[in-house]
């Protein structure tokens, strides 16, 4: 609690903490989380059960998350999602009988440059297919070691959950962070000789000295342009003159004078309203 400036900051980190401990969103950790921040049980709920990655059901010693989101989707992740529902025998959000898995149909991971992807404990599967995620499956259910695409060794989604909440278990260094289709840009770039622009310091230090003797920058013309332009298009579309006829002199004319004996337009009540409005002209 003491790394936020206010408590309730807090409230997300200790839900990942409890589900660590519980391994769900307990309703007695929920009043414990109220208590310590200074919330009602009604706040902490609504945010428990606002967020889908605080679960309100007992979790599997491994949380298996299987992107069905469009391009995931397309590249297979239905077939995947599928596969394991009947291998593992449960739907989404629920658990094997044996406690090891809880399968999840899950949104956009960010991932999308290696769909179809999965995640267990919230690493990264890359490039997934129906067979390798029943044989990764097969492998969490075994108790042996499997390690992420990018990222760490597999532990438990009560060890992750506890990662999350801020907590650090040395692993941050294990893995690539990025690879294959996350660097192709940067190895294009490289090949092509390729760079950012060059930041350019004199551009700011001679705004700075203009700002020193009172001079207007550029930077500053061009914003108080935009200001007046702004304020210009504003004022316009607030205007009476385009309310009808466009904002012409002629349209001005018409809005004054009322309806012409031939108009047939339908308007004749709407503008004899805004007669009525300045004085009626029975008067």
């Amino acid at each position: 609690m003491g790394r936020y400036p206010q408590a309730r900051s807090a409230l997300l980190p200790m839900l990942h903490l409890l589900q660590s401990v519980q391994g769900q969103v307990t309703a007695e950790g929920i009043e414990l989380c109220a208590e310590l921040l200074g919330l009602t049980a009604a706040e902490v709920s609504g945010v428990a059960t606002f967020y889908t990655m605080y679960k309100r059901r007992p979790m599997g010693t491994h949380h298996v998350g299987v992107c069905t989101n469009t391009l995931c989707a397309v590249m297979g992740g239905d077939a995947i999602y599928e596969r394991l529902s009947e291998r593992l025998g449960i739907g989404n959000d629920e658990t094997t009988e044996d406690g090891a898995v809880t399968l999840e149909r899950i949104e956009c991971n960010a991932a999308c440059d290696h769909a179809p992807v999965l995640t267990v404990n919230w690493e990264f599967m890359d490039s997934q297919t129906p067979q390798s995620a029943v044989e990764l499956v097969e492998k969490l259910r075994a108790g042996e070691t499997v390690t992420a695409t990018r990222g760490a060794t597999i532990t438990s989604w009560r060890e992750a959950e506890r990662v999350v909440a801020g907590f650090e278990d040395g692993r941050v260094d294990e893995g690539p962070a990025a690879a294959g289709p996350s660097l192709a840009g940067l190895e294009i770039a490289r090949q092509r000789g390729w760079t950012a622009p060059a930041f350019d310091e004199g551009s700011d230090a001679a705004a700075a000295e203009a700002e020193q003797v009172g001079e207007e920058s550029p930077q500053q013309a061009a914003a108080e342009s935009d200001s007046g332009r702004a304020a210009t298009e504003t004022a316009a579309a607030e205007s009476p003159a385009g309310t009808r006829g466009g904002g012409s002199p002629q349209g001005e004319d018409e809005i004054a004078s009322g309806p012409s004996p031939d108009d047939s337009t339908g308007e004749t009540a709407t503008t004899g309203e805004t007669a009525d409005e300045g004085g009626s002209s029975d008067d």
